[in-house]
């Protein structure tokens, strides 16, 4: 089982590290392969030599292997610990220039985990710091140093070229996953398509000639509603497939959803924007009547994130809504005076400055998302900079008064 214990600060900075020992089974493997190599190269070694082996020799040998437990969350101090134990170890034992494989497990964690800079730093203090100890001639020094440099350059080599390799992995399954869902969601449109096309318009027909054969001949009426029936029922069923297929994985929900905000709610965000300091007015023209909950929503939506834009990039300013209920749909209407430093009156060099937080027509993510919503209904939509300063948005959006006849039929 993992050993936790929490830390802040560490290598590389000031800012909060994860678990100083948070170590898996694979690096437990990793730390009792690195101290097994190094307890027989070193015991080998020492016969060679003709070495006695000694019980303090042995201890920091192995003591090594714990430091690197702790590589993924301190890389850096655990390198420092295993060539401190190595120095250690050349200085109380005379034995010749070696790169121990606790030296290449540490090294190769800092050139995973750590920028390019710490790495190259890493690699040159590892070098010397492996050439501490006595008792051997020149020779043996510049083969050994030769040799360290390059089972130093090897692990770094090693580290660099793993790590460019995971993350080009990491960035084919990324676009492979985003592929699968675009493909998948294109598919769930075209089914969408499906139904709406076949088995509303089905519907619509089959209610259009039972409403016209319900006076003068019943049973016609009577079988077009039962087609009708049939129709809803299958279009439901499917409807409700392609939601699950949407909904899966998604946790359960603790509390049931909260209804969606309409026109109705749009005295309380009126409220609340000028609770936050931005003077706005509200004015409904024609009759007002119930819309559809998704024409509801969208007038909602583009109200509230247009005094938000106007919070944000026009502060001071005023800002008036209008809402006017057509005959075949309504209109709303968001727009605000500018900036107090760009309103009429100011100079021109503060007008512009005012104005050079306000995106561009069009631009933004809020005014995409109103954008996407406006066509999802099937109306239109205008930003952009008006008279006399400011900044407008007005949408169109189709609902027809209840009990008209217009529909929109697409294939």
């Amino acid at each position: 089982m993992p050993i936790r214990s929490g830390s802040h600060g560490g290598d590389g900075g000031a800012k909060a590290r994860g678990p100083v020992l948070d170590w898996t089974r694979n690096d437990a493997l990793v730390a009792i392969g690195a101290a097994v190599n190094d307890l027989i190269g070193y015991s080998l070694g020492a016969a060679d030599d003709g070495r006695p082996l000694t019980v303090r020799a042995l201890v920091l040998v192995v003591l090594a292997a714990p430091c690197l437990l702790a590589r993924r969350a301190r890389p850096v101090t655990v390198l420092c610990a295993v060539l401190a134990l190595g120095v250690a170890l050349n200085l109380t034992t005379a034995q010749g220039p070696h790169f121990s494989a606790a030296y290449m497990v540490a090294l190769y964690t800092v050139t995973r985990l750590r920028s390019p800079a710490v790495t190259a730093a890493a690699a040159t203090g590892t070098v010397p710091l492996t050439m501490i100890s006595g008792g051997y001639g020149d020779s043996s020094v510049l083969a050994g140093l030769l040799s360290n440099s390059v089972a130093v350059a090897l692990v770094v080599g090693t580290g660099l070229v793993v790590g460019r390799w995971q993350r080009e992995s990491e960035a084919r399954r990324t676009l492979l996953a985003d592929r699968a869902v675009a493909e998948e969601r294109r598919r769930i449109a075209r089914e969408l398509h499906d139904i709406v096309a076949h088995h509303i318009t089905t519907m619509q027909l089959m209610a259009g000639g039972a409403r016209a054969n319900l006076a003068h001949d019943p049973d016609v009426a009577r079988e077009a509603l039962v087609t009708l029936e049939g129709s809803g029922r299958m279009a439901l069923r499917e409807m409700r497939q392609l939601l699950d297929v949407l909904r899966a994985g998604e946790e359960p929900e603790q509390s049931p959803p909260a209804p969606q905000p309409g026109t109705g709610d749009l005295e309380r965000i009126i409220s609340e924007s000028r609770l936050a300091g931005t003077p706005t007015e509200f004015t409904v023209r024609g009759t007002a009547r119930p819309l559809p909950p998704t024409v509801g929503l969208t007038v909602f939506r583009i109200v509230q994130e247009a005094l938000t834009n106007a919070r944000k990039h026009a502060v001071g300013a005023r800002a008036h809504v209008r809402l006017t209920y057509g005959p075949d749909g309504v209109e709303v209407e968001v727009r605000d005076d500018g900036a107090a430093g760009a309103r009429p009156g100011a100079s021109r060099t503060a007008a512009s400055r005012a104005g050079a937080a306000r995106p561009a027509t069009g631009s933004g993510y809020g005014l995409i998302g109103m954008r996407e919503r406006v066509a999802l209904q099937g109306g239109t939509l205008e930003t952009g900079s008006h008279d006399g300063g400011g900044f407008r948005v007005a949408a169109r959006l189709p609902a027809a008064a209840p009990g008209g006849q217009r529909e929109d039929l697409r294939g």
